[in-house]
């Protein structure tokens, strides 16, 4: 199924010692020349700032403000102009569907989950250290006092299970009681490469969920996390399964 047309413009290269607020008051009067506005996301954290998003009401004036806003100076600073690479929430708000944008948010939250997990993998790695190199010279020597035991390396920091880095098999937890192999099928099954629900013996409320490849349990991850069961009485939480 082709993916709904984005009306948002990925906007970098503004001067990030601008207030938010004047800011946008700049990149309304800017884009408001090519269509309708509904909305200016400018980013105040640290990483993203220098950054923004113009949300149109449709995509042709998301295009046109590309093609001729490009490089247009604003502060002194030529902007760098791209198309979004998802849909705003303004956008998918307007589409009237409160189904679909509870979908989108999970998305994008499980999107932003799997930025930090990579992130998260990122450091460990960085703080691990190599095999084979030498020890600090600047460490006490072995010889200690009379019983006492040598105290070998720390435990490694464990990653939140919102942050593991994606892989084949999803582990869903908050399930109702009653939930069995069948009901989870039933809402797993419908994503590509689906092979099977594992259930833990002994134990309600948790359950694996195998696919073929990755992708296939990205996307199931994306659309199913923080999906609400039994009208409510339970949010159901998917993350991957710890390596």
């Amino acid at each position: 199924m082709a993916s709904p047309p984005i009306a948002t413009v990925y906007v970098r290269n503004l001067e990030e010692r601008i207030k938010p607020e004047a800011l946008k008051e700049a990149l309304e009067a800017v884009f408001s020349e090519f269509g309708n506005v509904i909305e200016i996301v400018a980013k105040t954290n640290l990483k993203a700032k220098g950054q923004a998003f113009v949300v149109f009401d449709n995509p042709e004036a998301a295009k046109a403000a590309i093609e001729d806003a490009q490089g247009f100076e604003l502060f002194d600073r030529p902007m760098h102009l791209a198309m979004a690479r998802t849909r705003s929430d303004a956008t998918v708000k307007m589409s009237g569907n409160e189904e679909e944008f509870s979908a989108h948010k999970r998305r994008r939250e499980a999107e932003r989950d799997k930025k930090k997990a990579l992130e998260s993998a990122e450091e460990q790695k960085r703080k691990r250290p190599l095999a084979g190199a030498p020890a600090d010279p600047r460490a006490p020597k072995a010889a200690r006092g009379a019983g006492l035991k040598p105290t070998g390396p720390g435990p490694a920091a464990v990653v939140p299970d919102e942050y593991l880095p994606p892989n084949r098999i999803l582990f869903v937890q908050n399930l109702p009681d009653d939930y069995d192999v069948e009901a989870l099928t039933g809402i797993f099954g419908r994503f590509e490469g689906f092979r099977e629900v594992r259930m833990v013996p002994g134990r309600k409320g948790i359950a694996f969920v195998e696919y073929e490849a990755e992708p296939g349990a990205i996307t199931a991850k994306e659309n199913t996390a923080g999906m609400s069961l039994k009208n409510g009485e339970k949010t159901m939480k998917v993350t991957y399964q710890r390596q």
